[in-house]
């Protein structure tokens, strides 16, 4: 299923850059709940925050969304 937490990469790629999930938000411009939600993928962030999340963990979107065998058509 698209969006599950075990698809979602984010808190792995924070972690390695030792932010809090406060930080994170601060920097691409949401709450710290925002994170909190994204990372638990309980939210699927629209494609600018998906961009702005990349490029400060310094990575790309499919690197912290990958797609798994049930997300293709």
């Amino acid at each position: 299923m698209a969006g599950t937490p075990s698809s979602n990469r984010v808190r792995e790629f924070r972690k390695q850059l030792r932010i809090t999930q406060a930080e994170l938000g601060e920097r691409v411009g949401v709450s710290r709940q925002s994170i909190v939600s994204t990372e638990k993928g309980d939210y699927a962030p629209s494609v600018y925050l998906a961009l702005r999340l990349a490029r400060t963990l310094g990575t790309t979107v499919e690197d912290l969304f990958p797609l798994t065998e049930e997300d293709s058509p």
